[in-house]
């Protein structure tokens, strides 16, 4: 396998031999149409196929959507046939040692040739690909790109895989973001860079100098380079150092024509512009990879003075919503990639996830070698003030015992090991800008659940004895019962009745979902209080509250629901050793008077 494709052309060559391209050879819309297709094969089992579109009504260029999504395409995108041996390659460089023989020099000699291979150097095309066709001034015209309408609420089309190129003002170093652009007009974008990226840190020093940025911003490069923008790499660190690990040669560059910035000289478009210090306009919604539109807000605006492109380019686009879609892939990389680097600051990490329903910054599960009291929190707080894992809300920890890649071993453990009363971490903090369920945005409660075995000395007890009640009837009565005390039940579901829970230890939690139908008299505290007070649920040591329109039944959907809609400090009920989590949609009854966003779907 390679990772070393010259550019997208040649990867989508690629795809087509391995038999991991469908061509929808049909006039298609940008305006939705596209997207429903893309949905559709996205989840499909094992994320179906990679997509091209190469009649697309308005435009003269093609489309491809889904292209990483499977574990086989992302596979062939990095060169690898399992995505640890990206790990592994960051490991051997990472535990380098002294040659103590002709054996260990040959092989550092090799770790060193594979890194000057990484970094970019110069194009010595005389005319790059990437500018063959070259329109500059009033020619621009961003309207003849086939730029998509995703779903039915956006506020107009957007780039959704755009490398935006910038560079600091005081250190000159690059920055490769993935920032999704709005097109407003035939020359301008929204340029949605969120405050903790570094094109953002960049714009910042640009505007207390009140200085005009400099951008350029690339779309269809070679699939290391695109995948590298997404990294949440150290600021800076190179994203082309990286995407030159992956190849294992080096990104050519070429300079833009009307902007002093280097850019990937195989790309499919590059657009040049720049960014005023102080301009804003509305951007957004969008719907986001959260599966909910993300709210409109101000965004610097992106001016375009140039848009050159290869003489027969493709564009490429992703489509996010709610997991799984191929935007999952891209995380599983990362995830892969840098466990290595999270072992250097954190030698106790054996492995960890990040569950698909979490959408990457709402949960992870992180397996350790627990050496001494109060290893768990030490654990979730270094984390919590780690780079992007700042912006974790809940932070599950297990034994070295455990898989946290294994969902069924790790529910398991929190029905037989978790005692709310001890094993509980509450603390406040930066929240991803795209997390919709706290109070105020971008800061709030996070939550750590410790799931080690205890140790002498941490203050922790294992689970108290049978609960009152425990032996309780039937799910059918149940759920007969407690539809009759409390009004707006609509249905339960009890997690260890069913099959694969039934050999679990007779201390484990009982845990139940239940699906309400809310109204402004029934907040989720007055739930969450209802159902507690049922005798016929005293033996339940956990409830889940959802609106009422859910299927418990389906699994991803209630996890990301879970993952996505609660605010650790506020949706928690408490008494005793017995918790109500409330996972509905929250309004000024529960004490959330923020907008909640719209979840996506293409029914209007």
């Amino acid at each position: 396998m390679t990772a070393a494709y010259k550019n997208l052309g040649r990867f989508i060559q690629a795809l087509r031999r391995a038999g991991e391209l469908k061509v929808v050879d049909r006039p298609v819309s940008p305006f939705v149409e596209i997207s429903r297709y893309t949905d559709a094969e996205s989840k499909s089992p094992g994320g179906g196929k990679a997509l091209l579109f190469p009649r697309v009504l308005g435009s003269e260029f093609p489309v491809a959507t889904n292209l990483f999504g499977s574990s086989r395409r992302i596979g062939l995108a990095l060169g690898v046939r399992n995505l640890d041996e990206l790990g592994r390659r960051v490991r051997d460089i990472l535990e380098t040692q002294p040659p103590h023989g002709l054996a260990d020099l040959t092989r550092l000699l090799g770790v060193a040739l594979s890194l000057t291979r990484s970094f970019p150097r110069k194009s010595r095309a005389k005319r790059p690909p990437c500018q063959e066709v070259v329109h500059i001034g009033r020619d621009v015209d961003l309207g003849r790109l086939p730029v998509l309408h995703c779903w039915p609420k956006d506020a107009g089309p957007f780039f959704t895989l755009p490398l935006v190129f910038t560079k600091s003002l005081i250190t000159g170093r690059r920055n490769v973001g993935m920032y999704r652009l709005q097109v407003f007009d035939r020359n301008t974008t929204g340029m949605h860079w969120h405050i903790h990226k570094d094109g953002s840190h960049f714009h910042q020093e640009y505007r207390r100098a009140g200085k005009r940025m400099p951008v350029a911003v690339a779309v269809g490069t070679d699939p290391a380079t695109m995948y590298a923008a997404t990294a949440p790499l150290p600021r800076n660190v190179d994203e082309l150092i990286l995407a030159g690990f992956i190849r294992n040669q080096p990104v050519p560059l070429t300079r833009c024509l009307t902007q002093d910035i280097d850019v990937p000289a195989e790309a499919e478009f590059i657009l040049e512009g720049y960014v005023d210090p102080d301009e804003l306009r509305r951007e957004g919604p969008f719907g986001d990879h959260t599966g909910y539109y993300s709210l409109a807000d101000d965004y610097p605006v992106f001016h375009v003075t140039a848009i050159t492109h290869r003489r027969r380019p493709v564009y490429p686009a992703t489509l996010v919503g709610r997991p799984p879609m191929e935007d999952c892939y891209l995380a599983k990389a990362t995830e892969r990639l840098f466990l290595p680097l999270l072992q250097m600051v954190f030698p106790e990490i054996i492995d960890y996830w990040l569950p698909w329903e979490g959408v990457f910054h709402n949960i992870a599960i992180v397996s350790i070698r627990k050496e001494f009291p109060g290893h768990g929190p030490k654990v979730m707080h270094g984390l919590w003030g780690q780079g992007q894992m700042s912006y974790c809300k809940a932070l599950v920890i297990v034994d070295d015992t455990v898989d946290p890649k294994d969902p069924a071993a790790v529910l398991g453990r929190l029905l037989q090991r978790f005692n709310p009363e001890t094993d509980v971490v509450l603390t406040k903090g930066v929240l991803d800008v795209l997390d919709h369920s706290a109070p105020q945005p971008l800061f709030g409660a996070k939550i750590g659940l410790d799931l080690t075995d205890p140790w002498p000395g941490e203050g922790r007890a294992p689970r108290p004895g049978v609960s009152p009640n425990r032996d309780m009837e039937s799910p059918g009565r149940l759920v007969s019962k407690v539809r009759e005390a409390v009004p707006g039940v609509v249905g339960l579901r009890f997690v260890n009745r069913e099959e694969k829970w039934a050999g679990l230890d007779p201390r484990s939690m009982n845990l139940c979902l239940a699906a309400v139908s809310s109204g402004p008299d029934k907040s989720g505290a007055w739930f969450a209080n209802k159902l507690l007070d049922l005798d016929v649920l005293a033996g339940v040591d956990l409830m889940i509250l959802y609106d009422d329109r859910i299927d418990l039944a389906d699994n991803s959907l209630v996890l990301w629901k879970l993952f996505n809609n609660v605010d650790p400090e506020r949706d928690v009920t408490a008494r005793g050793g017995r918790r109500v989590v409330d996972a509905r949609i929250k309004g000024p009854a529960d004490g959330h008077d923020r907008e909640w966003p719209d979840e996506l779907t293409f029914d209007v």
